[in-house]
C-alpha cells in the first residue's frame, strides 16, 4: 500500500475530514489531498501529529492497514462468551484444510503428552495460568514458524 493511502484509510477510519485534519495541523486542505495522493509528503514533524490526531502510532500510520485495523476492533470488541461459541478450527479450517483432516492422520495422544509437559513447565517455572501457558507456547511455535 502507498503512503498517501495509508493516510486516507486512516483518516477516514478517524471520521474525520481533510478540512478537520487541516485545522488540526495548520495546513490547508489541499496540502491533506497532496499527502493522500502521493503528490508530496508532510514533514516528520507532522507525520507525527497526524499520527497522534488518528490515534494510531507513527509505524502504523506508515503502515496502516484498514482490513487489518477493522480485524483488531472486532476481535477486542468480542466477548469472551461469543468467542467460546465459535468453532475455530472449523472457521480456520475453511483456509486450512489440513486443520480439517489430520486427525485421523497424526498420533494427536503422543503429541498431546508432550505438549502437556511443556504447558505444565511453563506454569511451574513462571507461575503462569493455563491460558498464559498456552498462549506462550502458541506464540513461540508462531515465532518457530516464521524463522523457516
Amino acid at each position: 500500500m502507498k503512503l498517501g493511502n495509508s493516510f486516507f484509510h486512516a483518516r477516514k477510519k478517524s471520521g474525520l475530514t481533510q478540512e478537520d485534519v487541516a485545522q488540526e495541523l495548520g495546513v490547508s486542505r489541499q496540502t491533506i489531498s497532496k499527502w493522500e495522493t502521493d503528490e508530496t509528503l508532510p514533514d516528520i514533524r507532522q507525520s507525527k501529529r497526524m499520527a497522534l490526531l488518528y490515534n494510531v502510532s507513527l509505524d502504523d500510520l506508515i503502515e496502516f492497514d484498514a482490513d487489518v485495523r477493522e480485524i483488531e476492533q472486532v476481535i477486542e470488541q468480542t466477548s469472551e462468551e461469543t468467542q467460546s461459541k465459535i468453532d475455530w478450527t472449523a472457521v480456520w479450517g475453511k483456509k486450512y484444510p489440513i486443520l480439517l483432516q489430520y486427525q485421523s492422520e497424526v498420533n494427536i495422544p503422543n503429541y498431546e503428552v508432550r505438549l502437556t509437559e511443556m504447558l505444565e513447565e511453563l506454569k511451574k517455572e513462571y507461575r503462569y495460568t493455563e491460558l498464559d501457558a498456552f498462549l506462550v507456547l502458541k506464540d513461540i511455535l508462531a515465532k518457530i514458524w516464521k524463522q523457516a
